[in-house]
């Protein structure tokens, strides 16, 4: 299964030992994570500017990410999607990637529930969501 990680999503596996670490290791073993070029840069920028890391260890981090996962270049959107037009560039993304679905903590991207007929779940409802694939 081909799926999405949002910026936001990164983020926590790599600053936090916690549920989303699991599902970030769990997707890289089991899955094909599908990300594109501005989520690594958003993920960067985050890890320096947000957290605190020099930006050898944020290098150092999307290294193991980009070696790991399918960086693709997605094809635009036609029209916006989004109240916040910076996340149609994650819609984008699963199109593009041909993707499951969306895993992602951003409301503004969670309220549209599914956009072309790809969900878009929290990081909670992945293990659910995948039982529900594999059947």
């Amino acid at each position: 299964m081909r799926v999405v990680l949002d910026t936001n999503v990164l983020v926590a596996a790599f600053v936090a030992h916690g549920a989303c670490n699991e599902l970030l290791e769990h997707c890289v073993l089991s899955h094909e994570v599908i990300l594109a070029p501005f989520i690594i840069r958003e993920f960067k920028e985050k890890l320096v500017e947000k957290f605190g890391l020099t930006a050898a260890e944020a290098s150092r981090a999307v290294r193991l990410l980009k070696s790991r996962c399918i960086i693709i270049n997605p094809k635009k959107l036609p029209e916006s999607v989004c109240r916040d037009p910076d996340d149609d560039n994650i819609i984008a993304t699963a199109v593009s990637g041909s993707c499951a679905c969306i895993v992602t903590g951003d409301n503004d991207l969670l309220v549209l529930n599914a956009v072309s007929g790809i969900p878009i779940i929290p990081p909670s409802q992945f293990w659910e969501f995948e039982d529900t694939e594999d059947t």
